[in-house]
């Protein structure tokens, strides 16, 4: 796991369950990492739990001036930036009542500040580095109750093949990874922290019968960033237990819910 040796990473909300594993994936493959966020108390702790090749730069994705610092900091620490994940994001929605604050507050983190981040850092990429927006199951259908954060994710996923488009014919490679239902910071709060719950619900819609773990999705960055990945760019990777190849009728067909509409049991 040393295919990374001697590059840079900074990944944004690098201090969450998610992000942190992301950030552990690059330093077992050999790379140093940035952990980007705002928290300085849980980024600190993630950084040193991760060693010497791990620094925490408190980072405000919703601020340009500190988006600029960041990029600033990692250059003047490691004197280069291979690799950008954009994981960072803000879980504001009120569905259909959603206020305009609420609005601009998550499209400013969650759409504007990944185009900002990847704006400045593909300033000073060189080629073959590479860029990993995390989008999600949720940018991909309609859901009732939520309206932000499915769009946010949607506008990432198309912003990841504009940007892809764009900085192709320098050799950087730009692509997204779109969980499922993964045993995250917002799952292990609905659940209670009950793990075998969230995989008794997540069995519903995953096909692979159960949630994700945050060291799988790891993998997937991973692997768009490794050489492994060198001829990938403007691709979305679904790391989703198989959720997003079942329709509406979650894979089962119209004589399955003909059955349990006449009153049969469901599994």
């Amino acid at each position: 796991m040393a295919e990374l040796a001697g590059t840079v990473a900074v990944v944004t909300g690098g201090n969450s369950l998610l992000g942190s594993a992301i950030a552990r994936g690059f330093v077992d493959a050999g790379a140093s990492v940035v952990i980007a966020a705002r928290t300085e108390e849980t980024g600190h702790a993630a950084a040193s739990d991760l060693g010497d090749r791990a620094l925490f730069v408190r980072t405000d994705i919703g601020d340009d001036r500190s988006i600029a610092a960041c990029v600033s900091a990692t250059l003047e620490r490691f004197e280069r930036i291979d690799f950008l994940v954009n994981n960072a994001v803000v879980y504001l929605d009120g569905g259909l009542d959603s206020t305009r604050e609420q609005w601009l507050d998550a499209l400013n983190v969650n759409v504007v500040g990944t185009a900002v981040f990847v704006r400045d850092v593909a300033r000073v990429m060189s080629r073959g580095a590479a860029i990993v927006n995390l989008g999600s199951v949720g940018g991909k259908f309609g859901a009732a109750g939520r309206a932000i954060y499915p769009t946010c994710k949607a506008a990432v996923l198309q912003l990841t093949k504009n940007q892809a488009a764009e900085l192709a014919p320098r050799g950087i490679r730009v692509n997204s990874v779109s969980p499922g239902w993964t045993w995250s910071d917002p799952l292990a709060a609905m659940s209670g922290d009950d793990r075998e719950l969230a995989d008794r619900a997540a069995a519903r819609t995953q096909p692979l019968g159960r949630a994700g773990d945050a060291a799988e999705v790891a993998r997937a960055v991973i692997f768009l960033c490794s050489p492994a990945a060198s001829f990938v760019t403007g691709a979305d990777l679904a790391v989703d237990g198989g959720h997003s190849m079942l329709g509406p009728d979650q894979g089962r067909g119209a004589r399955y819910w003909l059955e349990q509409a006449r009153g049969g049991d469901r599994r």
